[in-house]
């Protein structure tokens, strides 16, 4: 589908003199608690000093931008509904869900602002009244499905706290296939895709693991649940849009290893075949998830039994 931008000028933000609803004054999430490293940092909060310390080795120089700032303080100080005056007809929330409803409809391809006011039955330029522009909105909405997620406590045993977040991630994907289609390497710094990563990371970082394999190994598994994720969204559409299966769609390939398949070119890929071993259903996720944290037991073995120091 072919996405209207004639309403997102300059990288789909609104137009130079839009009204804006300029973000609230930050307020700590509870009393006399500081929001940000720095400030934690300056109340002596002891993890804050460290990780200030660490920022400073690695930023020499903090940048904000208002186009960052602006982004950062819709997903973490969203501006409250109004209280005095008419009552708005709609609200940041109600602008979220309408981006998911057009993004389940019709992918990230299919959303833009219009399309989210024509969803809303409003005018599209009274929808940067609460969000500046379709990056913010993506943010928002990603945030928003995240919420969703039943994350692993604290303290829960290692194996099936990890087996419930890489869980609750494949249903998240496949419940939300858009986000898949975001750079998931530069997922927002959102509080509720945080939440998620916090909870990953704490189902292993106390398992002996260094810290960089806690990240190298939770990055595994998020990667492997991505890519089985998009595997899978990708095969849902092809058989919609073709209503040929799977097993279908290779039956009629059938002839190929009949007329033009060579045994002496692929000998490995004929001993496997001969021995079954592409014959069991493809992609089936708890299977292969149990085999990779099979091999994260034994990554913790290994570091459990090198010697202290």
């Amino acid at each position: 589908m072919t996405t209207d931008r004639t309403d997102e000028r300059d990288g789909n933000h609104a137009p130079s003199g839009t009204p804006q609803t300029p973000p609230a004054t930050p307020e700590p999430e509870e009393p006399g608690r500081p929001r940000g490293v720095v400030a934690a940092a300056d109340a002596g909060v002891a993890s804050a000093v460290q990780a200030a310390e660490h920022a400073r080795a690695q930023f020499t120089e903090v940048v904000r931008t208002p186009e960052i700032t602006r982004r950062l303080a819709l997903l973490w100080d969203p501006p409250a509904p109004a209280t005095r005056g008419r009552k708005p007809r709609l609200t940041l929330d109600d602008v979220v869900q309408a981006g998911i409803a057009v993004a389940q409809e019709g992918g990230l391809d299919a959303l833009s602002m219009r399309r989210v006011a024509t969803e809303l039955g409003v005018g599209a330029m009274s929808l940067y009244t609460y969000v500046p522009g379709r990056t913010e909105l993506v943010d928002l909405m990603v945030d928003r499905a995240y919420a969703e997620l039943d994350l692993p406590v604290a303290g829960a045993p290692w194996r099936p706290a990890l087996a419930q977040y890489a869980h609750e991630l494949w249903n998240l994907y496949l419940r939300h296939p858009w986000i898949l289609q975001t750079n998931m390497w530069r997922a927002p710094l959102a509080p509720h895709v945080l939440d998620a990563q916090e909870a990953g990371l704490r189902t292993i970082v106390d398992t002996g693991l260094s810290e960089l394999q806690v990240v190298d190994t939770l990055g595994l598994v998020d990667n492997y649940v991505q890519g089985l994720a998009r595997a899978t969204v990708a095969e849902r559409t092809e058989r919609d849009a073709t209503g040929v299966g799977n097993d279908e769609y290779w039956t009629t390939l059938g002839s190929f290893w009949e007329d033009w398949f060579d045994v002496e070119r692929y000998p490995v890929m004929t001993r496997v075949y001969v021995a079954g071993g592409f014959d069991a259903p493809q992609g089936p996720f708890d299977a292969s998830l149990d085999r990779l944290l099979d091999a994260v037991e034994m990554a913790i073995d290994r570091a459990s039994a090198r010697p202290a120091g």
